[in-house]
Protein backbone atom coordinates (compact mmCIF):
# COMPACT_ATOMS: atom_id res chain seq x y z
CA UNK A 1 0.00 0.00 0.00
CA UNK A 2 1.43 3.29 -0.91
CA UNK A 3 2.19 5.85 1.87
CA UNK A 4 -0.70 7.99 3.19
CA UNK A 5 -1.75 10.06 5.59
CA UNK A 6 -4.73 12.56 5.94
CA UNK A 7 -6.45 14.53 9.06
CA UNK A 8 -10.34 15.32 9.33
CA UNK A 9 -11.67 17.55 11.62
CA UNK A 10 -15.34 18.26 12.70
CA UNK A 11 -16.88 20.72 14.91
CA UNK A 12 -19.77 18.89 16.36
CA UNK A 13 -22.45 21.18 17.75
CA UNK A 14 -25.81 18.48 18.23
CA UNK A 15 -28.72 19.92 19.25
CA UNK A 16 -29.44 18.72 22.49
CA UNK A 17 -33.19 17.53 23.44
CA UNK A 18 -33.15 18.17 27.11
CA UNK A 19 -30.90 21.62 27.75
CA UNK A 20 -28.54 21.15 30.83
CA UNK A 21 -28.89 23.86 33.31
CA UNK A 22 -25.96 24.49 35.82
CA UNK A 23 -24.28 28.26 37.61
CA UNK A 24 -21.90 28.50 35.56
CA UNK A 25 -23.47 27.66 31.85
CA UNK A 26 -26.95 26.50 30.28
CA UNK A 27 -26.19 24.26 27.34
CA UNK A 28 -28.26 23.25 25.08
CA UNK A 29 -26.12 21.70 22.10
CA UNK A 30 -22.60 19.99 21.93
CA UNK A 31 -19.27 22.12 21.27
CA UNK A 32 -16.58 19.25 20.65
CA UNK A 33 -13.84 19.09 18.43
CA UNK A 34 -13.30 15.63 16.51
CA UNK A 35 -10.31 14.53 14.41
CA UNK A 36 -9.89 11.45 12.79
CA UNK A 37 -6.65 10.46 11.35
CA UNK A 38 -5.75 8.34 8.53
CA UNK A 39 -2.26 6.43 8.38
CA UNK A 40 -1.83 4.14 5.61
CA UNK A 41 -5.09 2.79 5.61
CA UNK A 42 -5.41 2.70 9.12
CA UNK A 43 -7.42 5.28 11.39
CA UNK A 44 -8.64 6.48 14.68
CA UNK A 45 -10.85 8.86 16.10
CA UNK A 46 -10.24 11.60 18.84
CA UNK A 47 -12.47 14.38 20.36
CA UNK A 48 -12.13 17.22 22.52
CA UNK A 49 -14.96 19.47 24.57
CA UNK A 50 -12.71 22.89 24.97
CA UNK A 51 -14.82 24.93 27.48
CA UNK A 52 -13.30 28.41 28.27
CA UNK A 53 -14.48 29.06 31.97
CA UNK A 54 -12.36 25.76 32.89
CA UNK A 55 -9.05 25.82 30.79
CA UNK A 56 -9.39 29.02 28.87
CA UNK A 57 -9.66 27.00 25.38
CA UNK A 58 -12.09 27.21 22.89
CA UNK A 59 -12.87 25.19 19.75
CA UNK A 60 -11.53 28.40 17.92
CA UNK A 61 -8.21 28.07 19.90
CA UNK A 62 -7.65 24.79 19.60
CA UNK A 63 -8.65 24.37 15.87
CA UNK A 64 -5.86 26.99 15.28
CA UNK A 65 -3.24 25.33 17.31
CA UNK A 66 -3.90 22.09 15.33
CA UNK A 67 -3.27 23.55 11.94
CA UNK A 68 0.13 24.75 14.01
CA UNK A 69 1.50 20.92 14.51
CA UNK A 70 3.35 18.94 12.38
CA UNK A 71 1.27 16.51 11.63
CA UNK A 72 3.20 14.47 8.65
CA UNK A 73 6.16 14.17 11.57
CA UNK A 74 2.96 12.31 13.58
CA UNK A 75 2.04 9.92 10.45
CA UNK A 76 6.31 9.23 9.95
CA UNK A 77 6.56 8.20 13.78
CA UNK A 78 3.65 6.01 12.80
CA UNK A 79 4.72 4.78 9.85
CA UNK A 80 8.66 3.94 11.08
CA UNK A 81 7.69 2.70 14.79
CA UNK A 82 6.87 -0.90 16.14
CA UNK A 83 3.40 -0.22 17.46
CA UNK A 84 3.42 -1.84 20.33
CA UNK A 85 6.76 0.23 21.01
CA UNK A 86 5.44 3.33 20.51
CA UNK A 87 1.63 2.39 22.78
CA UNK A 88 4.23 1.88 25.25
CA UNK A 89 5.76 4.91 25.14
CA UNK A 90 2.68 7.11 24.68
CA UNK A 91 1.15 5.24 27.73
CA UNK A 92 4.46 5.90 29.89
CA UNK A 93 5.21 10.08 28.35
CA UNK A 94 1.86 11.04 27.00
CA UNK A 95 1.48 12.60 23.72
CA UNK A 96 3.24 15.83 23.97
CA UNK A 97 6.66 14.05 24.89
CA UNK A 98 5.87 11.13 22.87
CA UNK A 99 5.59 13.45 19.46
CA UNK A 100 7.64 16.41 20.58
CA UNK A 101 4.38 18.51 20.75
CA UNK A 102 3.34 21.20 22.72
CA UNK A 103 -0.51 23.06 23.10
CA UNK A 104 -3.46 23.13 25.65
CA UNK A 105 -4.97 20.22 26.97
CA UNK A 106 -7.45 20.21 25.15
CA UNK A 107 -5.56 19.97 22.03
CA UNK A 108 -3.73 17.38 23.65
CA UNK A 109 -6.24 15.43 24.27
CA UNK A 110 -7.98 15.87 20.70
CA UNK A 111 -4.47 14.15 19.17
CA UNK A 112 -4.20 11.36 22.27
CA UNK A 113 -7.51 9.81 22.17
CA UNK A 114 -6.84 9.51 18.25
CA UNK A 115 -3.63 8.18 18.36
CA UNK A 116 -4.39 5.76 21.14
CA UNK A 117 -7.54 4.78 19.30
CA UNK A 118 -5.57 3.96 16.28
CA UNK A 119 -2.91 2.54 17.68
CA UNK A 120 -5.44 -0.08 19.41
CA UNK A 121 -7.29 -0.99 16.49
CA UNK A 122 -3.38 -1.44 14.79
CA UNK A 123 -3.03 -3.80 17.64
CA UNK A 124 -6.08 -5.41 18.05
CA UNK A 125 -6.54 -3.99 21.67
CA UNK A 126 -9.57 -3.44 23.77
CA UNK A 127 -9.58 0.06 24.90
CA UNK A 128 -8.83 -0.45 28.55
CA UNK A 129 -6.02 -1.26 27.17
CA UNK A 130 -5.22 2.15 26.03
CA UNK A 131 -5.28 3.57 29.34
CA UNK A 132 -2.50 3.83 32.39
CA UNK A 133 -3.98 1.63 35.26
CA UNK A 134 -3.88 1.90 38.89
CA UNK A 135 -1.88 -0.56 41.64
CA UNK A 136 -4.79 -3.60 41.39
CA UNK A 137 -5.86 -3.52 38.03
CA UNK A 138 -5.29 -6.82 37.05
CA UNK A 139 -7.56 -7.85 33.85
CA UNK A 140 -9.26 -10.60 36.46
CA UNK A 141 -9.93 -7.92 39.14
CA UNK A 142 -12.28 -6.01 36.54
CA UNK A 143 -15.26 -5.61 36.68
CA UNK A 144 -17.82 -6.63 34.33
CA UNK A 145 -19.64 -3.14 35.09
CA UNK A 146 -19.64 -0.28 37.39
CA UNK A 147 -21.97 1.77 38.74
CA UNK A 148 -22.54 5.60 37.46
CA UNK A 149 -24.11 8.63 39.44
CA UNK A 150 -26.84 10.66 38.52
CA UNK A 151 -26.81 14.15 38.10
CA UNK A 152 -29.61 16.45 39.52
CA UNK A 153 -28.83 19.86 37.28
CA UNK A 154 -31.64 23.16 37.18
CA UNK A 155 -33.62 21.83 34.51
CA UNK A 156 -34.80 19.20 36.93
CA UNK A 157 -37.39 19.06 39.75
CA UNK A 158 -36.65 16.87 42.96
CA UNK A 159 -39.71 14.62 43.01
CA UNK A 160 -39.29 14.07 38.77
CA UNK A 161 -35.68 13.33 39.57
CA UNK A 162 -36.12 10.92 42.50
CA UNK A 163 -39.19 8.89 40.13
CA UNK A 164 -37.35 8.42 36.99
CA UNK A 165 -33.66 8.80 37.54
CA UNK A 166 -33.00 5.80 40.00
CA UNK A 167 -31.46 3.24 41.24
CA UNK A 168 -29.20 6.26 42.71
CA UNK A 169 -25.56 5.11 43.89
CA UNK A 170 -23.84 8.56 44.16
CA UNK A 171 -25.70 12.27 43.38
CA UNK A 172 -24.56 15.20 42.15
CA UNK A 173 -27.26 18.59 42.65
CA UNK A 174 -26.41 21.62 40.62
CA UNK A 175 -26.32 24.50 43.05
CA UNK A 176 -28.87 27.07 42.21
CA UNK A 177 -29.05 30.57 43.10
CA UNK A 178 -31.72 30.10 45.91
CA UNK A 179 -29.79 28.24 48.77
CA UNK A 180 -32.48 27.48 50.73
CA UNK A 181 -34.22 25.65 47.57
CA UNK A 182 -30.81 23.72 47.25
CA UNK A 183 -30.80 22.91 51.40
CA UNK A 184 -34.35 21.87 50.64
CA UNK A 185 -33.48 19.63 48.03
CA UNK A 186 -30.94 18.03 49.65
CA UNK A 187 -32.77 17.46 52.72
CA UNK A 188 -35.89 15.72 50.32
CA UNK A 189 -33.06 13.71 48.71
CA UNK A 190 -32.03 12.37 52.36
CA UNK A 191 -34.91 11.59 53.10
CA UNK A 192 -35.87 9.09 50.21
CA UNK A 193 -32.14 8.15 49.77
CA UNK A 194 -30.26 5.22 51.62
CA UNK A 195 -27.65 6.50 54.12
CA UNK A 196 -25.02 5.28 52.36
CA UNK A 197 -25.78 6.98 49.15
CA UNK A 198 -23.45 10.12 48.71
CA UNK A 199 -25.14 13.58 47.72
CA UNK A 200 -22.63 16.07 46.73
CA UNK A 201 -23.56 19.65 45.44
CA UNK A 202 -21.51 21.03 42.83
CA UNK A 203 -21.45 24.97 43.17
CA UNK A 204 -19.27 25.31 39.82
CA UNK A 205 -17.27 28.36 41.56
CA UNK A 206 -20.39 30.20 41.93
CA UNK A 207 -20.10 31.19 46.07
CA UNK A 208 -17.94 33.97 47.55
CA UNK A 209 -15.49 33.66 50.20
CA UNK A 210 -18.01 35.23 52.83
CA UNK A 211 -21.14 33.02 51.90
CA UNK A 212 -19.50 29.36 51.18
CA UNK A 213 -18.80 28.79 54.93
CA UNK A 214 -22.70 29.21 55.62
CA UNK A 215 -23.45 27.60 52.13
CA UNK A 216 -21.21 24.63 52.96
CA UNK A 217 -22.92 24.26 57.09
CA UNK A 218 -26.52 24.44 55.96
CA UNK A 219 -25.92 21.53 53.38
CA UNK A 220 -23.87 19.47 55.32
CA UNK A 221 -26.77 19.55 57.97
CA UNK A 222 -29.50 19.15 55.30
CA UNK A 223 -27.56 15.56 54.21
CA UNK A 224 -24.75 16.58 52.11
CA UNK A 225 -21.74 14.37 51.90
CA UNK A 226 -19.53 16.54 49.77
CA UNK A 227 -19.43 19.91 47.95
CA UNK A 228 -17.93 20.42 44.45
CA UNK A 229 -16.01 23.45 43.68
CA UNK A 230 -17.57 26.12 46.02
CA UNK A 231 -14.96 28.87 45.52
CA UNK A 232 -13.46 30.56 42.13
CA UNK A 233 -11.43 28.80 40.37
CA UNK A 234 -7.89 28.19 42.24
CA UNK A 235 -8.93 30.36 45.49
CA UNK A 236 -5.99 28.13 47.30
CA UNK A 237 -6.12 29.59 50.74
CA UNK A 238 -9.54 30.39 51.15
CA UNK A 239 -9.91 26.57 50.30
CA UNK A 240 -8.13 25.70 53.00
CA UNK A 241 -9.81 27.48 55.26
CA UNK A 242 -13.08 26.63 54.29
CA UNK A 243 -12.27 23.03 54.06
CA UNK A 244 -10.96 23.52 58.10
CA UNK A 245 -13.62 25.12 59.14
CA UNK A 246 -16.91 23.27 58.28
CA UNK A 247 -15.70 19.79 58.36
CA UNK A 248 -17.36 18.79 54.69
CA UNK A 249 -15.33 17.03 52.21
CA UNK A 250 -14.21 18.97 49.56
CA UNK A 251 -13.46 18.14 45.32
CA UNK A 252 -12.22 20.65 43.09
CA UNK A 253 -12.68 20.29 39.66
CA UNK A 254 -12.33 23.31 37.69
CA UNK A 255 -9.35 24.40 39.81
CA UNK A 256 -7.68 20.74 38.92
CA UNK A 257 -6.47 21.06 35.02
CA UNK A 258 -3.28 19.97 35.88
CA UNK A 259 -0.86 17.89 37.79
CA UNK A 260 0.48 21.22 38.87
CA UNK A 261 -2.33 22.33 40.25
CA UNK A 262 -2.91 19.04 41.86
CA UNK A 263 0.24 19.94 43.81
CA UNK A 264 -1.02 23.35 45.00
CA UNK A 265 -4.68 22.05 46.20
CA UNK A 266 -2.52 19.94 47.99
CA UNK A 267 0.07 22.30 49.03
CA UNK A 268 -3.08 24.38 50.63
CA UNK A 269 -4.95 21.39 52.13
CA UNK A 270 -7.73 22.63 49.91
CA UNK A 271 -9.14 19.40 48.90
CA UNK A 272 -9.99 15.95 49.56
CA UNK A 273 -11.02 15.02 46.33
CA UNK A 274 -10.88 15.38 42.43
CA UNK A 275 -13.00 15.49 39.61
CA UNK A 276 -10.64 13.89 36.99
CA UNK A 277 -12.04 14.95 33.13
CA UNK A 278 -10.05 13.27 30.38
CA UNK A 279 -10.65 16.60 28.23
CA UNK A 280 -10.25 19.06 30.64
CA UNK A 281 -6.84 16.90 32.19
CA UNK A 282 -5.22 16.70 28.85
CA UNK A 283 -6.10 13.21 27.42
CA UNK A 284 -5.99 9.99 28.83
CA UNK A 285 -2.68 10.12 30.02
CA UNK A 286 -2.81 12.91 31.95
CA UNK A 287 -5.90 11.85 33.94
CA UNK A 288 -4.85 8.58 34.86
CA UNK A 289 -1.18 10.29 36.48
CA UNK A 290 -3.78 12.84 38.31
CA UNK A 291 -5.70 9.51 40.24
CA UNK A 292 -2.06 8.02 40.58
CA UNK A 293 -1.32 11.27 42.52
CA UNK A 294 -4.74 11.20 44.11
CA UNK A 295 -4.22 7.99 45.38
CA UNK A 296 -0.50 8.75 46.56
CA UNK A 297 -1.91 11.51 48.21
CA UNK A 298 -4.79 10.21 50.49
CA UNK A 299 -7.34 12.02 48.01
CA UNK A 300 -10.03 10.27 46.35
CA UNK A 301 -11.26 11.33 42.71
CA UNK A 302 -14.37 10.69 40.90
CA UNK A 303 -14.09 10.11 37.06
CA UNK A 304 -16.43 12.85 35.80
CA UNK A 305 -16.64 13.99 32.04
CA UNK A 306 -18.24 17.17 30.08
CA UNK A 307 -21.56 17.33 29.57
CA UNK A 308 -22.12 16.75 25.59
CA UNK A 309 -19.45 14.52 24.97
CA UNK A 310 -20.54 12.81 21.29
CA UNK A 311 -18.12 9.68 21.67
CA UNK A 312 -14.53 9.43 21.73
CA UNK A 313 -14.66 11.29 25.11
CA UNK A 314 -17.16 8.67 25.94
CA UNK A 315 -15.55 5.34 25.66
CA UNK A 316 -12.01 7.28 26.96
CA UNK A 317 -13.70 8.05 29.65
CA UNK A 318 -15.24 4.79 30.54
CA UNK A 319 -11.51 2.91 29.88
CA UNK A 320 -10.05 4.89 32.58
CA UNK A 321 -12.93 4.53 34.90
CA UNK A 322 -12.71 0.61 34.56
CA UNK A 323 -8.31 0.72 34.78
CA UNK A 324 -9.13 3.08 38.11
CA UNK A 325 -11.91 0.94 39.83
CA UNK A 326 -11.09 2.68 43.23
CA UNK A 327 -12.97 6.07 41.85
CA UNK A 328 -15.26 7.17 44.32
CA UNK A 329 -17.98 7.40 41.44
CA UNK A 330 -18.20 7.95 37.43
CA UNK A 331 -20.43 9.84 35.18
CA UNK A 332 -21.66 7.83 32.48
CA UNK A 333 -22.72 10.85 31.29
CA UNK A 334 -26.17 11.24 29.25
CA UNK A 335 -25.66 11.18 25.30
CA UNK A 336 -28.91 8.65 25.45
CA UNK A 337 -31.17 11.73 26.80
CA UNK A 338 -29.84 14.58 25.27
CA UNK A 339 -28.81 13.35 21.31
CA UNK A 340 -31.34 11.22 19.37
CA UNK A 341 -28.79 10.24 16.57
CA UNK A 342 -25.18 10.87 17.46
CA UNK A 343 -21.94 11.31 15.05
CA UNK A 344 -20.33 7.13 16.22
CA UNK A 345 -21.77 3.97 16.34
CA UNK A 346 -21.98 1.74 18.13
CA UNK A 347 -23.34 4.56 20.16
CA UNK A 348 -22.07 4.55 24.21
CA UNK A 349 -24.52 2.98 26.66
CA UNK A 350 -25.93 3.57 29.76
CA UNK A 351 -27.84 0.21 31.22
CA UNK A 352 -30.53 2.81 32.55
CA UNK A 353 -32.43 0.18 34.70
CA UNK A 354 -29.19 -0.73 36.63
CA UNK A 355 -27.76 2.88 36.37
CA UNK A 356 -24.20 1.14 35.11
CA UNK A 357 -21.69 0.74 32.77
CA UNK A 358 -19.70 -1.69 30.39
CA UNK A 359 -16.13 -1.44 29.55
CA UNK A 360 -16.06 -0.09 26.05
CA UNK A 361 -16.27 -3.20 23.21
CA UNK A 362 -14.03 -3.85 20.42
CA UNK A 363 -10.68 -2.32 19.68
CA UNK A 364 -9.25 1.18 20.29
CA UNK A 365 -11.83 2.95 21.85
CA UNK A 366 -14.70 0.96 19.98
CA UNK A 367 -16.13 3.85 18.04
CA UNK A 368 -16.31 4.86 14.20
CA UNK A 369 -17.61 7.48 12.61
CA UNK A 370 -21.12 6.95 10.83
CA UNK A 371 -22.29 9.50 8.61
CA UNK A 372 -24.03 11.82 10.63
CA UNK A 373 -20.95 12.90 11.03
CA UNK A 374 -20.66 14.66 7.77
CA UNK A 375 -22.38 17.68 8.05
CA UNK A 376 -19.74 18.86 10.98
CA UNK A 377 -16.64 18.46 8.80
CA UNK A 378 -14.93 21.64 8.65
CA UNK A 379 -11.28 20.85 7.60
CA UNK A 380 -9.31 18.32 5.76
CA UNK A 381 -5.39 18.16 5.08
CA UNK A 382 -3.68 15.52 2.99
CA UNK A 383 -0.02 13.99 3.55
CA UNK A 384 2.12 16.35 1.04
CA UNK A 385 0.01 19.77 1.46
CA UNK A 386 1.05 22.11 4.34
CA UNK A 387 -2.29 23.67 4.50
CA UNK A 388 -5.66 22.58 5.95
CA UNK A 389 -8.85 23.31 3.05
CA UNK A 390 -12.40 23.48 4.07
CA UNK A 391 -13.99 20.31 3.98
CA UNK A 392 -16.68 21.31 1.39
CA UNK A 393 -13.46 22.19 -0.67
CA UNK A 394 -12.20 18.11 -0.85
CA UNK A 395 -10.85 17.88 -4.55
CA UNK A 396 -10.45 21.71 -5.19
CA UNK A 397 -7.31 23.69 -6.27
CA UNK A 398 -5.37 24.17 -3.24
CA UNK A 399 -6.07 27.40 -1.07
CA UNK A 400 -2.97 29.36 -0.31
CA UNK A 401 -4.72 30.53 3.20
CA UNK A 402 -4.91 28.50 6.71
CA UNK A 403 -8.64 28.05 7.71
CA UNK A 404 -9.75 30.39 10.21
CA UNK A 405 -12.73 28.85 12.25
CA UNK A 406 -15.91 31.12 13.81
CA UNK A 407 -18.16 30.66 16.06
Amino acid sequence: MPEHSSADLYRVRLPMTVAFDHPARRRSASDSLVLRLEVDGMRGIGECAPRPYVTGETTDSVSAELQGLPLEDVAATLRHTDPADLLDRLLREGVADTFGLRGGNNLLCLLETALLDLLGKRLALPGVDLVPGGPRDAVAERPGSLPVSQVLDLSLDTDEFLATRGPFHFVKIKASRDMAQDVRTVARLRAQLADTVPIMVDANMSWSGDEAPRHVRALRDAGATLVEEPLPKGAWEALGRLRADVGLPIMLDESVCTLDDARAAVAHGACDAFNIRVAKNGGPVAAARLAAFARAQGLGFQIGVQVAEVGPLVNAGRALAFRHCDALTVEAGQSDRFFPEMIVSPRPAVCRVTNTISPPAGHGFGLDLNDHADRWAVARRIEGDPLWHPAADEGAAPRTERIEEHA
